[in-house]
């Protein structure tokens, strides 16, 4: 019956009847549980000998427990590393010196605890923002930090968020290589130098943080400006492309007149120095000539005078057609037809008429005997 029962009368001690003994003694229990476990292992407990046997399997089931309790524990324990990882101990909450390398470890449940880092994936992270350049204009950026784990003790020590760190560094080194340059160089063919420039300042802000982070590429996947501002901004590129355009036509029209014109002034040159020469030589000659001529002029006089005479009245009628012949004492004027007295054989060449000159001869003389005849009776009168 229950001690808490109706009726129950005052035996309701739910320590048994014990009167006034109060509750059980301490010391006691611990006296039969250490006996219990001298019995355990093979020791003589202090109680009675009906009570032994019992005590003796007790025992026995509590050492298996206890010895499957030590087999999981320390199977509980072992771990592998994979070959792209590594581990960090950290013992009571304490890292250790060193890494896990790859292959099969064992630490203390509950004492070490082991994390494991992939330090071969590359993961990536994208930032996107509105900047300001060096000339004040508003660009939008998009840029993929591609990044993998260089230092898995670092990664996990040193810092609280390693990728929050990455992120607002990333920001930080982009705003300042994109302040110090124009709006032409993000848009245009500056990107690849911006690129290249982020990276080397984003890995030295993760490198002084102690990140643990190595950073393998940056590529600038975009860089335009606002939407709002779009038109304009092509507008103003369609300007500019326009500008070079016409500088590139200006330029090969240079190319194409300029080598011309110093060809042209070169030629020029060139037939004055030939004309120069010429002159210069032709005068040359001449006073050459004609200190040959005043040679022999002064041996003979009319000789070289009548010969000088002769030489020149061929030289001028030989480019005439016609010759009109005033004679003297006579009030007629002889026509002499040269172009008929001559012509011109099929070959080219020039062939004379033996019978017109005979002719031209014989009215010559009957005009200079004319002419005489009438003077010399002129005289007689």
């Amino acid at each position: 019956m229950a001690w808490n029962e109706p009726g129950g009368g005052d035996n309701k001690d739910p320590w048994g009847n014990r009167g006034d003994q109060g509750p059980p003694d301490l010391d006691e229990a611990i006296r039969k549980l250490q006996a219990q476990l001298s019995g355990i292992f093979g020791g003589k407990g202090g109680s009675d000998g009906g009570g032994g046997g019992g005590a003796t399997i007790s025992g026995g089931v509590l050492g298996l427990v206890a010895f499957a309790l030590l087999a999981v524990y320390a199977f509980a324990g072992i771990y592998q590393v994979d070959q792209q990882e590594r581990g960090v101990v950290f013992r009571f909450g304490a890292a250790l010196e060193g890494l896990r390398e790859p292959g099969l470890h064992w630490n203390p449940p509950f004492i070490d605890e082991v994390q494991l880092v992939n330090v071969t994936q590359v993961r990536s992270h994208s930032h996107q923002a509105l900047m300001l350049t060096e000339d004040e204009n508003i660009v939008d950026v998009s840029m993929t930090v591609q990044w993998v784990v260089d230092d898995a003790l670092n990664f996990l020590v040193e810092v609280r968020s390693p990728e929050l760190s990455l992120d607002q560094a990333a920001e930080s080194a982009l705003r300042h290589v994109v302040g110090s340059a124009s709006m032409d160089e993000v848009i245009t063919d500056g990107r690849e130098a911006i690129a290249a420039e982020v990276q080397t300042r984003l890995q030295r802000y993760l490198s002084s943080y102690g990140t643990g982070i190595f950073v393998r590429k940056v590529n600038i996947d975009r860089s335009a400006p606002p939407a709002q501002v779009a038109d304009a901004f092509n507008d103003v590129q369609k300007a500019l492309e326009d500008r070079q355009r016409f500088i590139n036509q200006a330029t090969a029209y240079q190319q194409q007149v300029v080598p011309e014109a110093r060809g042209r002034a070169q030629r020029q040159i060139e037939e004055a120095n030939a004309y120069r020469d010429q002159v210069v030589a032709r005068a040359t000659g001449e006073a050459q000539r004609f200190e040959k001529l005043l040679a022999e002029y002064q041996q003979a006089e009319r000789v070289t005078r009548d010969r000088l005479y002769i030489d020149a009245i061929e030289s001028v009628l030989s480019n005439a057609s016609k010759i009109m012949v005033n004679v003297e004492g006579s009030n007629n004027m002889m026509y002499l037809p040269l172009d008929q007295l001559t012509r011109r054989s099929g070959e080219g060449g020039i062939q004379i008429d033996q019978s017109a000159v005979d002719q031209a001869v014989e009215r010559i003389l009957r005009e200079v005997n004319a002419a005489r005849s009438n003077n010399s009776r002129i005289r007689g009168n």
